[in-house]
């Protein structure tokens, strides 16, 4: 599925919910659904900067897609992780550094959050897109 198709789902489901309290509710189920990341693998050079909880992010290329492992400590922050690896999961590198993240608007996402938690949320995104940004460069060499 591509990319665009993921975030329009994540739109709709959101459209359902009357209010954050919800919306709130649901990304905790989405965090309590991810799995975790072995302790071994939760390493400093997996944390993202710019998170008020720990979040860790990892990435294999395979073939010609990358496969992203993703964890936090945090219930919030790993719901947000889960929604971001529903997006950007299984994906080609371009596509990912492509990608707009215009759904995060239409949700309300940062409407709710705390300023520290938006950052987090923005570090997020950019530590998926420069991992796309490093498997794309490799792939071209």
């Amino acid at each position: 599925m591509k990319i665009e198709e993921i975030q329009q789902e994540i739109i709709d489901e959101f459209s359902f919910f009357d209010d954050w309290e919800q919306r709130y509710e649901y990304l905790i189920e989405l965090g309590k659904d991810l799995p975790s990341m072995p302790e071994d693998e939760k390493t400093d050079d997996k944390l993202i900067k710019g998170c008020q909880s720990s979040v860790w992010l990892d990435a294999k290329f395979d073939g010609d897609k990358i496969q992203f492992t993703v964890d936090s400590n945090a219930i919030l922050p790993k719901g947000i992780a889960a929604l971001l690896l529903r997006i950007y999961n299984n994906q080609k590198p371009i596509d990912i550094v492509n990608a707009n993240t215009d759904f995060i608007g239409e949700i309300g996402l940062q409407e709710f959050l705390s300023p520290t938690r938006a950052n987090g949320l923005l570090a997020m995104i950019k530590q998926f897109k420069f991992y796309a940004i490093a498997f794309q460069a490799k792939a071209n060499q």
